[in-house]
């Protein structure tokens, strides 16, 4: 800064008071990023103190398993957080520490993490699916996706009861010593899920069958659609990276006109750009639809709030879907 006002012109001055200010902000501005990155990547660090196992996941879905059914037992922590998209993901430098640090890695599979397989194929046994268990054939097809079936299978929870258990197994072989006490909570979590799954079921069908559609950003629902029997359409495809196009914007337009639908979603970590389109779409026909709400998708909400577990996520996205589906489409003049 001393070398930016000597060389200013007298006749100058006040830009050299500009440049200084300037200057400082920015100053300022790495500071305060350089220490917020290293609290952060040292804030969920194992401690050296700490000889629990350390579990590090992909997805904050993934961490919320690992909770419950590994409770105080192991420490765990997510690489992926709340709005984060796991289609586009790519590790950093932290999460490479972590994974590296982590006596296990475990992944939902299915190419949902497509940026990071590499990597987790090299971890060997360190890493884990946690989709393995499922059958086959109550996966969702998905060829045009990358991998063969449709990952997003947290959206059936009576099927992400398989997860619960494949993560019961992962850490029964990693602490075998608490082998009672896991299979104890993965049985007790599995029943809340089950229970979930029930809710779930009873609270879509109050929606008039003839409304029982939703439509969002990307295709991530086809599990919950298949599950709980409501329609699903998305405008991208199955990862967020994947583009719509005019034609996908006219037909969903004329889809909500022709079945009278009220409302259409947003996604979480996802942008908005698609959902505009048509709303823009249906107001230039002389039709209203309105924004039903925001569904957690990929991801689950923050630690602490209701949404930052998998139940509490689950239960926002069925009763907001329930209270958007629930009046009528009018028309705008």
């Amino acid at each position: 800064m001393n070398y930016l006002a000597t060389t200013v012109h007298k006749s100058n001055w006040p830009f050299a008071i500009v440049a200084r200010f300037v200057a400082l902000l920015q100053l300022l501005s790495l500071f305060l990023f350089a220490s917020l990155f290293l609290y952060g990547c040292g804030n969920d660090e194992p401690a050296d103190n700490d000889e629990r196992p350390f579990v590090v996941t992909t997805t904050n879905l993934i961490r919320d398993v690992v909770e419950n059914v590994g409770g105080d037992d192991v420490r765990v922590v997510s690489i992926m957080g709340p709005g984060v998209d796991p289609h586009i993901y790519r590790a950093t430098p932290r999460d490479f520490r972590r994974m590296e640090q982590s006596d296990l890695v475990l992944y939902n599979g299915l190419f949902l993490e497509g940026r990071l397989s590499e990597i987790l194929d090299r971890l060997g046994d360190q890493s884990r699916a946690v989709t393995g268990s499922i059958p086959r054939e109550q996966l969702i097809d998905a060829t045009d996706f990358g991998g063969a079936y449709d990952p997003h299978v947290w959206f059936d929870a009576e099927l992400w009861t398989y997860v619960v258990m494949d993560v019961r197994d992962a850490l029964i072989k990693l602490l075998p010593e608490r082998e009672e006490d896991f299979a104890r909570r993965a049985d007790e979590y599995r029943n809340e899920l089950l229970d979930l799954h029930e809710y779930a079921k009873s609270r879509i069908q109050s929606i008039p069958e003839e409304r029982r559609i939703m439509i969002t950003a990307h295709d991530a629902f086809q599990y919950f659609g298949r599950a709980y029997g409501i329609e699903v359409r998305g405008l991208q495809g199955l990862s967020t990276a994947t583009e719509f196009g005019i034609q996908d914007v006219t037909r969903m337009v004329s889809l909500i006109i022709e079945r009278n639908i009220p409302a259409i979603f947003i996604e979480t970590g996802v942008s908005t750009r698609a959902i505009e389109s048509v709303i823009t779409g249906v107001r230039d026909r002389g039709y209203q639809v309105r924004l039903g709400g925001s569904l957690f998708s990929d991801s689950m909400g923050a630690l602490g709030t209701p949404e930052g577990t998998y139940a509490g996520m689950f239960r926002h996205n069925v009763e907001t879907i329930v209270q958007a589906l629930s009046e009528e489409l009018q028309p705008s003049r």
